[in-house]
């Protein structure tokens, strides 16, 4: 049982964290897929972006924080039964989207993984039963950390989760999982390769004669005596979809610029807003700058936006842009950067950088051609240097933490049995000196009398 107990605390745990932490790193992809889950629900719009941001930031410092107390077994009771009351929650809500099927992805591991409506539902089917398991017998895990310490990891896991959400809220997210991640090539992401499975379709036509409508088949299509009302076609097959199949470009007399675009040699700014209503002014003299040093490059600037016109025309009046505005689904430009404006630079069709509107490049970094500037450059792989960091940053002092308190427990448990061992001797030593005394008290009254008797 002790065995089964500890690997369902460490499967829930693992779990708990990761979830919790995908969604951490990118605050704003998590308050979209809340808002597509309110939109299933007929409440789209009701509920005022701040409270949907707040509520994902929220969830994700719950999951990482409840799923870390799991494996240091920390508060291992108030901890098991909380998480088994969220997983009953969560499983009720897979059901219904596994039966409704309201959205495509759950969600769960936010743009990390991906996971059917169904393979959703026995996730969370597993993890219940793990937590049933663990909240059954919660003093069967094994505690890392003893109950005098365990508010420092508390309250540092609590401060940690919550101040990533935050850097990444007015940064970028420091992991990527989208298609448009920094080394992507946006043209190569869309194209479909040679053999990949095809989407499947079944089409059924209903035919009459004689009064008497009957469906049929491409494979059992009747004659020609028989009249065609209507066809009904089914996909049954998604088939291959490409990373990235919704991108396109377009000016606003409705010409597309896409390929054009992608299939350009050299460099492109792109500026992406997907509402400009909603996009933050205050930096508008940065991207100003970077238009003006575009020109002076040659350098192709565009602004992709969903906003209508009336927004980009009030756009243009508050900020003196002069830069062209091009037309791009909404969901496609919140997908390709976590910030409202940011900007994107490509050379030959891939993204080599990203920036915030927080973290534009300032004149001292645009001295210059661009292929001879840092910022000109794909970067190396910094998935490596950002785990470096993490486990740095967070689990070393965690682990620090541990071993200080497991050297202060061990060094207390030998004080207690010295003690122990110095208080039995001592005992022991008390015993054998009053079995000594009365020995000699006995020894001298039997001397006594045999003197008083020899008298």
């Amino acid at each position: 049982m002790t065995v089964l107990v500890n690997l369902c605390r460490l499967i829930l745990g693992v779990t708990f964290v990761f979830s919790g932490y995908v969604k951490a790193v990118d605050p704003i992809g998590t308050q979209y897929k809340l808002q597509d889950y309110l939109e299933a629900i007929g409440l789209a719009g009701s509920v005022p972006d701040f409270i949907t941001l707040g509520c994902a930031i929220l969830l994700a410092a719950f999951e990482f924080t409840m799923g870390l107390l799991m494996l240091f077994a920390i508060r291992r009771r108030l901890v098991s039964k909380l998480c088994t009351a969220f997983m009953v929650i969560m499983t009720l809500i897979t059901v219904w989207i596994a039966i409704a099927n309201p959205v495509k992805d759950c969600g769960c591991f936010g743009d990390a993984i991906h996971l059917s409506n169904q393979a959703t539902l026995l996730k969370n089917i597993v993890l219940l039963a793990c937590a049933i398991v663990v909240v059954r017998r919660p003093l069967l895990m094994y505690r890392f950390l003893s109950p005098s310490t365990q508010w420092i990891a508390i309250n540092f896991t609590i401060l940690y989760i919550l101040l990533t959400s935050v850097y990444c809220l007015y940064h970028l997210p420091i992991f990527d999982f989208r298609p448009y991640h920094i080394g992507a090539n946006i043209k190569q992401g869309m194209t479909i390769p040679p053999g990949a499975e095809q989407p499947k379709f079944h089409t059924t036509f209903i035919m009459e004669k004689d009064g008497v409508r009957k469906e049929f088949t491409l494979d059992n299509y009747p004659d020609s005596t028989w009249q065609f009302i209507d066809s009904k076609t089914e996909q049954i097959s998604e088939g291959y979809v490409p990373p990235i199949h919704d991108f396109s470009i377009q000016l606003a007399d409705g010409d597309d610029i896409t390929d054009s675009i992608l299939s350009r040699k050299g460099y492109t700014f792109l500026l992406i807003s997907p509402h400009l209503a909603q996009a933050d002014d205050s930096n508008f003299g940065g991207i100003d700058q970077l238009y003006e040093y575009a020109q002076e490059q040659k350098i192709p600037f565009y602004c992709l936006t969903a906003s209508t016109e009336k927004e980009i025309q009030h756009w243009e009046n508050i900020t003196g842009a002069e830069y062209p505005f091009c037309i791009t689904d909404e969901t496609t430009l919140k997908t390709i950067i976590r910030s409202n404006p940011g900007l994107l630079l490509l050379k030959n069709g891939t993204i080599i950088q990203k920036w915030s509107h927080n973290d534009l490049p300032t004149g001292d970094q645009l001295q210059g051609p661009l292929n001879k500037l840092p910022i000109g450059q794909l970067p190396g792989n910094q998935v490596g240097k950002t785990i470096a960091k993490i486990l740095l940053w967070f689990f070393l002092p965690l682990i620090l933490l541990v071993l200080a308190d497991r050297s202060w427990a061990w060094s207390k448990y030998l004080r207690g049995k010295i003690k122990a061992n110095e208080e039995r001797l001592k005992e022991e030593g008390e015993k054998i000196e009053n079995k000594s005394n009365q020995i000699l008290s006995t020894f001298k009254t039997n001397n006594n009398e045999k003197e008083n008797r020899s008298r």
